[in-house]
């Protein structure tokens, strides 16, 4: 006993950075909406942070277990466990900022922490006396040499390469990451690990499957990860498919195990669970590869397996270890250790089934309010073991009591009874789920398009089956209408073909589910007996043509519930907007203020795709689709012959894109249409001046700019003198939709009838919070004409403006050969910029406004605030 405090002291101490890891993990799932990158925040809180922690802590462990070596000092593991954190906060620091810099330095840091951990587990397999199971720590020394390779990858990816050359190094950097340094680890350490948590000896032969296996595994990830570095698909799908191979051989013992001691505690089901994932994430990246046309295509495609990868097989095989382990090192005696592993264990069917089946589901194509709803439930489920072990830590901290009377013999729960109990656990967690896609779809039925007529009508079923392969392409369907005899059961097979997100729905129910570019399903109709209409749910695109007929011959005469005619008639009233309301009391407006260009050169910008919720008139939300979470998106600045790295991320439900007009560049790589969970980086340089527009180029351009899609790119004019004031109004229009989550309207879009004409996205908004000025300074002001249909005759009440710049050039500016007078408007079609300046001649209120007055009087109206100096 007299080492038991020291120990529980070390483990203590040497864990807190895993829970630390964890609890930024689970903070940044509550803000990921306003974060930038913050997929790749998420993945990496729990991968660097958390499960790079937890190994150098548990391989040092097991080592000297193994190897039977005494722990002796503990300061170099202290060293390195700092450092690391260290780094890994530098590399999550400097990707956040831009600083690749940052990303270097941390990277370099990681990796030479992992390799001298390397070294030092090598050291002491060396001096050792044989053993049995050293092939574990030969394991944890093959994953030390992965993990430098991949940090290696990792900041290449930070300087963002070409789309090709990105997608073999994320195929690199996955595997060598993932696959060596944490899968090594993971299959090094479950064999004795597993019949430990099983309670089981070790089934004959694992020790020698173990040590047959990793040569192929360190053989498979070399070919994996090498052909993703020389540019060869079908190699890399092969390495990864004999890593999978070795895996099952290697494991195949603990299976079995398992099937002659079915697991009955969280530890054991969710440490299966991942192996499980593991195998599924292999199979689908391997099919991912080997279809993938180019690598382009590979590396948008490897974002897919990510979450499985993590969630899956990452999150649950640490949480089932530590369950096990924990208890276990903070000892106190056997009633104690039952006492901390029953606090740890409770509610563990119920666990397992929210993450599994909740994590299947979130991978499936359903709504996008489904899949958050219920990734709120696997949050919750992974948050529940942070408040587990807060209170097994408490626990552990009192003194164990003596029995005052001799200890009663501890009698096990009967095994059928607590497989009963798991099963009533687990059933909950499953309904907790179905409850969960109701709650979905019962919030955002427009998910569903209005389904949900019969398709049989009075006809009855003939036994023949008529199949029909459909193509989801440019925007249609091909082909988009199939004969079938009444009566007869319809199979239609759907592959999209296109480079944004589809799906088939017809009007009696049945869907295809949410398709990515290149994935397919089926849409299945038991009996048809009457004519249905079919269209894509995907906003816009029933709009744009995306529509589909059954026909049927020989039965009665029908009228079809839902006739195409209707696929452009809108939806429910559009909550009607006030443009005399008052604001409510600390209402602040958008920002007009521009500041000046920066000095740097190169511009780094992040832009993420996000749908959020937010008031776009007093008391008037609206769903929204933007980037950066706001409508405009951030303005951007530079001067003539400026570099802009652009990154965007597409953190929506359905596919988005960006077109920067202050590039001149090909757009079928940079603008071309990126899926749900996707990034690409492109850049352009700046080489003319004006007020540039950016925005969505996906189709139905015109609703995602509706949506708010569309920001502003300023590029000083050569010599643009100083002014005392400088403000940005981009003018763009509010399509109100039938209700706050079905966003813009695309019918009142298609035929240009906005609910409100608005100023940086909100109705009056400068009314209310008017922008100021002094009398005698000279105001500029930039004005972008966004659109997506409305024109703008930009105009200043009691003001005249003196210098007028538009699409590039001057109209007017004193001292201009020719200009004679004033300008009193600064005329802008959809898509043009420029800027007006004046100086304001006494101390008032200068209204401006667009002066085409229908849009003036439905929000295209604000006021300067004059004050006198």
């Amino acid at each position: 006993m007299t080492g038991g405090r020291p120990r529980l002291t070390w483990h203590l101490g040497a864990n807190s950075g895993v829970v630390l890891w964890l609890v930024l993990l689970f903070m940044s799932t509550l803000v990921h909406p306003f974060v930038a990158q913050s997929r790749w925040l998420m993945v990496h809180l729990l991968l660097l942070g958390a499960v790079t922690n937890a190994i150098l802590v548990w391989s040092t462990h097991f080592a000297h277990a193994l190897l039977r070596t005494p722990a002796g000092s503990r300061r170099g593991e202290v060293v390195r466990l700092v450092v690391l954190n260290v780094g890994v906060a530098t590399v999550v620091a400097g990707m956040l900022s831009g600083l690749w810099l940052a990303v270097l330095v941390g990277a370099v840091v990681v990796g030479a922490v992992v390799a001298a951990h390397g070294i030092s587990l090598a050291l002491k397999a060396r001096r050792a006396l044989p053993a049995r199971f050293a092939t574990s720590v030969h394991h944890y020394i093959a994953a030390c040499c992965a993990l430098p390779v991949g940090a290696a990858l990792g900041t290449l990816l930070a300087r963002h390469p070409s789309e090709s050359t990105h997608g073999r190094l994320l195929v690199a950097h996955l595997t060598a990451n993932i696959l060596g340094w944490m899968g090594l680890t993971v299959i090094g350490t479950l064999l004795t690990l597993w019949p430990t948590i099983l309670r089981t000896k070790m089934t004959v032969g694992a020790e020698r499957a173990s040590r047959q296996a990793l040569p192929v595994l360190g053989g498979a990830l070399c070919l994996a990860a090498g052909s993703a570095l020389l540019g060869i698909l079908s190699l890399a799908g092969l390495g990864v498919m004999a890593y999978l191979g070795a895996t099952l051989w290697a494991l195949r013992p603990a299976l079995a195990a398992a099937r002659a001691r079915p697991p009955q505690s969280f530890a054991a089901w969710s440490v299966l669970a991942a192996i499980g994932w593991l195998a599924v994430s292999l199979v689908w990246l391997t099919a991912l590869l080997v279809t993938s046309a180019d690598w382009v295509t590979a590396g948008e495609r490897t974002h897919q397996v990510t979450v499985p990868l993590a969630v899956g097989f990452a999150a649950q095989v640490l949480l089932g270890a530590l369950t096990y382990l924990v208890p276990v090192v903070l000892g106190g005696g056997p009633a104690r250790v039952r006492e901390l592993t029953a606090i740890l264990e409770r509610g563990a069917a119920l666990r397992i089934a929210l993450t599994n089946a909740g994590l299947a589901l979130c991978l499936a194509p359903v709504p996008s309010l489904v899949r958050v709803i219920v990734s709120m439930l696997v949050l919750g489920s992974f948050a529940s073991f942070l408040v587990l072990l807060a209170t097994a830590l408490r626990l552990s901290r009192r003194s164990v009591e003596p029995p005052a009377s001799p200890p009663v013999r501890h009698v096990p729960e009967p095994r059928a009874v607590a497989s009963g109990r798991h099963t009533g656990l687990a059933a909950v967690g499953l309904a907790a789920v179905v409850l969960a896609t109701a709650a979905g779809v019962a919030a955002d039925p427009a998910a569903l398009g209005g389904l949900g007529v019969t398709a049989a009508g009075s006809v009855s079923a003939t036994g023949a089956t008529t199949t029909v392969q459909v193509e989801a392409r440019d925007m249609r369907f091909h082909p988009d209408s199939v004969t079938v005899p009444a009566g007869n059961r319809l199979v239609i097979e759907v592959v999209n073909r296109d480079a944004d997100v589809h799906d088939l729905a017809l009007e009696s129910g049945e869907r295809s589910g949410r398709l990515s570019p290149g994935a397919s399903g089926q849409v299945v109709v038991p009996v048809v007996g009457r004519a249905l209409d079919g269209w894509c749910t995907i906003a816009g695109h029933r709009q744009m043509g995306m529509l589909f007929r059954v026909t049927v011959t020989g039965a009665p005469s029908e009228h079809s519930a839902h006739a195409l005619t209707e696929a452009a008639a809108p939806q429910g009233a559009a909550p009607p907007i006030d443009f005399m309301a008052k604001a409510p009391p600390g209402f602040a407006a958008r920002d007009a203020a521009v500041p000046p260009a920066p000095s740097t050169t190169v511009h780094r910008v992040r832009l993420t795709a996000q749908e959020v919720v937010f008031e776009v008139a007093i008391g008037v939300p609206q769903s929204r689709w933007t980037f950066n979470g706001t409508a405009p998106g951030p303005t951007l600045r530079g001067h003539v012959g400026d570099r802009f790295e652009i990154t965007l991320t597409n953190d929506g439900s359905m596919g988005h894109s960006i077109d920067f007009h202050a590039g001149s560049l090909a757009p079928d790589g940079p603008m071309r249409t990126i899926a749900p969970g996707q990034s690409h980086t492109f850049s352009f340089v700046a080489t003319q001046a004006g007020i540039w527009m950016y925005h969505c180029s996906t189709m139905p351009m015109s609703l995602h700019i509706a949506n708010g899609m569309f920001g502003a790119v300023v590029i000083d004019p050569p010599h643009l003198p100083k002014v005392d004031r400088e403000y940005l109004l981009v003018q763009s229009e509010v399509y109100l939709g039938g209700s706050v989550a079905s966003g813009s309207d695309p019918v009142k879009v298609a035929t240009e009838r906005p609910d409100a004409v608005v100023f940086n996205g909100f109705a009056n908004q400068y009314d209310h919070d008017q922008l100021p000025a002094r009398v005698g300074e000279r105001v500029r002001i930039w004005v972008l004409d966004a659109g997506p249909s409305r024109a703008s005759s930009f105009h200043v009440v009691g003001g005249q403006f003196d210098t007028v710049f538009r699409e590039g050039s001057y109209d007017l500016r004193p001292g201009q050969p020719g200009s004679v007078g004033g300008a009193q408007a600064l005329a802008l079609l959809p898509a043009q910029g420029g800027f007006v300046e004046l100086v304001l001649p006494g101390a008032g209120h200068y209204p401006f406004v667009s002066h085409v007055m229908v849009d003036a009087e439905r929000g295209a109206h604000g006021v300067l605030d004059v004050s006198a100096r």
